[in-house]
């Protein structure tokens, strides 16, 4: 909807009865959706309750004043970005000043001039709607953890040490799957793919920070802290290779091709942040951990299985998954051997039942 043409949802808050009642009457004329509060708390209750595209905050009021309403919207995300013009008849400088830094739109001073009104609130709507566009873009583009984190920290190109698990995932033998089927249907098969790791993903907390041609990485723990992130990586693959399974029941009846999938996962101290250039950049992290879930997700084409950990993940698992001792294994790059293990997935958790081949 364009908010600047159209009607929008406003929230008038003012104790004066005779001005909340002909101000909403005013605007209601103008198109727009009005609903009122009599005072501050009342108006932040039915903020934090419903939709408002905008609200007309007065400053005097009992119970709660206009300046404490600014101060708890300002404070709450899920309000920060609702325009606010203040009416008053508070005089001076000073008032202005402190609404303006509390994040007011605009402020205008009562008796207000109808014409005057009526074009500041399709001003502050259009930012409004541009604000909103944003926002869907950052999340459609990023997690929503990514964009939680922007939200709250704000944009910089720098990392910071976490504890963090990080994953691998790929699709194994996908050269010979693209050459026995146009690109049309690789394209189709991909997005499917991508849209059950996601889901097992996010559904355990882990963030997807790269997707790769027919791999992915994700994290589990940043940006966002999570308890039992190692944990919470496995239970996601075991979860990502079941529906891979299930995907491979139907694939018969849609023309799909059967495909496995191999996973590492590597949990310890990463330096996660945003990577690139001012003009673009991506969430990420970097570290002997990223490197290690990465080598361990190719191995499992040589274990032939399904899901590979590292003795740190196996450690934080207990005894509440299955799991498989594999062998120390030298990988390129690392002076010592690896110990390495392998998670019980598939079919009644069997450790080859989906077992990654080259």
């Amino acid at each position: 909807m364009d908010l600047r043409r159209g009607p929008a949802r406003l929230l008038v808050a003012d104790d004066n009865k005779v001005n909340r009642l002909l101000l909403t009457r005013t605007l209601e004329l103008q198109g727009h959706d009005v609903a009122a509060a009599s005072n501050g708390r009342i108006a932040l209750e039915m903020l934090r309750a419903g939709r408002f595209d905008l609200v007309l905050l007065d400053m005097e009021m009992p119970e709660m004043n206009g300046f404490e309403v600014l101060e708890r919207m300002h404070a709450d995300l899920a309000l920060r970005d609702v325009p606010v013009i203040v009416t008053s008849s508070l005089e001076g400088l000073g008032p202005i000043v402190r609404c303006i830094e509390l994040g007011a739109e605009d402020y205008l001073t009562k008796p207000v001039n109808p014409g005057l009104l009526k074009a500041r609130i399709g001003s502050s709507l259009e930012k409004k709607r541009l604000r909103d566009q944003l926002n869907e873009m950052v999340r459609r583009f990023a997690t929503p953890e990514v964009a939680a984190d922007l939200q709250q920290s704000g944009f910089a190109l720098a990392g910071r040490h976490v504890h963090a698990s990080v994953l691998f995932c790929d699709i194994r033998q996908f050269t010979s799957i693209v050459e026995q089927q146009p690109p049309e249907a690789t394209i189709e098969l991909l997005n499917t793919w991508y849209t059950l790791m996601f889901d097992a993903i996010s559904g355990h907390g882990g963030v997807v920070n790269q997707m790769i041609g027919d791999g992915l990485m994700a994290l589990f723990g940043a940006p966002l802290p999570l308890d039992d992130h190692a944990g919470a990586a496995v239970q996601a693959a075991i979860e990502m290779v079941e529906m891979v399974e299930m995907l491979g029941e139907d694939s018969a009846a849609t023309g799909m091709p059967r495909f496995r999938i191999g996973i590492g996962i590597a949990t310890g101290d990463v330096v996660a942040g945003y990577t690139g250039t001012d003009k673009r950049a991506t969430y990420t992290c970097v570290g002997d951990t990223v490197n290690l879930a990465a080598r361990l997700e190719a191995h499992t084409k040589v274990a032939a299985r399904a899901i590979l950990v590292d003795a740190v993940t196996r450690g934080a698992l207990g005894d509440a998954v299955a799991v498989e001792p594999v062998g120390d294994v030298t990988f390129r790059g690392k002076a010592q051997a690896t110990a390495v293990y392998a998670v019980a997935a598939g079919k009644g958790r069997g450790m080859s039942s989906t077992g990654a081949t080259a």
